[in-house]
């Protein structure tokens, strides 16, 4: 079973290329939503990213408003550098577990786990192989202001990423997700043709 990583700047068309190889019967793990799993009350997480950030980011419930440590965090690299510090290597942890799981369940095509920050936790380190998907900077912007955040919001959000020139380095594969959502799907078909072959080949 090939372990593959799918990664790429904010609102850069990596949800939608994970939702395709779904479709197309890949096992795809979206390590970002387990992230905000673990700084649930009551998970791994959860007591440190209180302790570090201040019951201030919590709700009346006691979760952790995501949206305010998000203010917090991207407004300072340090602060945002501390939060993956705490969640990184747990969530790398559950993403090693899940493959195994993959592994013993008989999953022979690849297995892909989706995060933003791949790269940037180091955990590209331990797959098979990584694809990213990419647009222009205009572009997430304005997918960005479509979910609601501010330009200012939204530039600061993207500077706070490994810049997509860099992230491209480490591809084996490359999604451009500029396009329509069915140029999109005619690269991932592509993809998984190559993946299938390459799993008749070994």
């Amino acid at each position: 079973m090939l372990r593959l990583g799918l990664t790429g700047g904010i609102a850069s068309g990596k949800s939608a290329v994970a939702t395709m190889l779904r479709e197309l019967g890949f096992s795809v793990l979206d390590a970002d939503s387990l992230a905000h799993k673990l700084i649930e009350p009551g998970q791994p997480a959860y007591e440190e990213v209180l302790r570090e950030f201040g019951i201030a980011i919590a709700d009346g419930q006691g979760r952790v408003d995501r949206a305010k440590l998000g203010a917090l965090v991207f407004a300072d690299r340090a602060r945002l550098d501390r939060l993956n510090a705490i969640v990184h290597p747990r969530v790398a942890q559950a993403v090693s577990r899940r493959f195994e799981e993959w592994q013993r369940e008989g999953t022979r095509d690849a297995a892909v786990v989706e995060a933003a920050l791949l790269v940037e936790a180091g955990m590209h380190r331990q797959l098979d192989g990584l694809v990213v998907t990419w647009c222009r900077p205009e572009q997430q912007v304005e997918r960005l202001a479509a979910r609601g955040l501010s330009e200012d919001e939204a530039r600061r959000r993207i500077a706070a990423q490994m810049p997509v020139e860099e992230k491209l380095r480490y591809a084996t594969e490359k999604i451009d997700c500029s396009g329509t959502l069915e140029q999109t799907r005619k690269q991932v078909e592509a993809l998984a043709a190559r993946l299938h072959r390459s799993k008749a080949a070994r």
